[in-house]
């Protein structure tokens, strides 16, 4: 079983995978002081569940129920580190992380390749691989990014707005008279109250920005097949006019793919094995 995390600014967003199947998936705050014993502890409790149990250092990786490698894409460079430290000592399996010098299968055309977000190249390669190409993603997270991929299926390129919740923050912390509310769609576009307006004009303000951003990456790429994907997928979608697939786990599908495509996540044991082996 492969364990996807996917580790953003405001929350990660963890997969669990036997074979291609996304068999389960939670979603919690991330925090960059959480040691690799706090993650371990914690994705023990999410796995337990179901009863699946990390790779022993003596077990098969083919063995049902346990975890054989784990696929992380990240933002945050203290979180990966503590993940890399928790997927060794508490899983026995060298993890694969999205960066420079993974196997991706999907050629970068960014003038600086390293400068690419891994979520963004998960998104992208999930996009080409379920959808094909030329595609845009449009992933609402802290911020919300917009990426396109070739009908070849390169990495073209993309936009990056601040996200709803990051615009509202601003708006709270400038309008002495406002108040945050909870973010859902009102019922009218005209707000009746202030509680709808404050609704209404960040979830229209970002479905307009992305309807306009991606008929200007059509202009240059021509139609394109449009996916969103992210925690606030599901509140724009609907109103979008250019958004045609709605994919929230997106993201954890691309690095599902990743991991198929390298062999880097190994349990321990037989890494060691292995190096044992050429040793001799």
């Amino acid at each position: 079983m492969l364990l996807a995390i996917d580790v953003g600014n405001t929350q990660t967003v963890v997969g669990l995978f036997d074979g291609p199947e996304l068999i389960d998936h939670w979603r919690i705050v991330t925090v960059a002081e959480r040691t690799s014993d706090e993650l371990a502890l914690l994705l023990r409790q999410f796995l337990g569940w179901l009863g699946v149990s990390p790779s022993g250092a003596h077990n098969s990786p083919t063995d049902a129920g346990e975890i054989s490698g784990i696929a992380i894409s990240s933002v945050v460079p203290r979180v990966t580190a503590s993940l890399r430290d928790m997927a060794e000592r508490h899983f026995s399996v060298v993890p694969l992380i999205i960066e420079p010098g993974v196997r991706t299968g999907m050629p970068i055309l960014y003038e600086n390749p390293k400068e690419v977000g891994a979520d963004r190249i998960a998104n992208a390669v999930a996009a080409y691989d379920l959808y094909g190409g030329p595609s845009i993603v449009v992933d609402f997270g802290t911020a919300t990014t917009l990426d396109a991929v070739s009908p070849k299926g390169e990495y073209m390129g993309g936009a990056i707005i601040p996200g709803i919740e990051v615009s509202m923050d601003a708006l709270f912390g400038r309008a002495a008279g406002l108040r945050n509310v909870e973010l859902v769609p009102p019922r009218h576009v005209i707000g009746k109250s202030t509680v709808e307006s404050i609704q209404s004009g960040p979830i229209h303000r970002v479905t307009g920005q992305v309807d306009h951003l991606v008929r200007c990456f059509e202009a240059e790429m021509g139609e394109s097949v449009v996916i969103a994907t992210g925690g606030l997928a599901a509140l724009i979608a609907p109103l979008s006019t250019t958004i045609q697939h709605e994919d929230p786990w997106l993201t954890l599908y691309g690095l599902r793919t990743v991991s198929e495509r390298n062999s880097r996540h190994l349990p321990l044991a037989h890494r060691n094995a292995g190096a044992a082996g050429a040793a001799e």
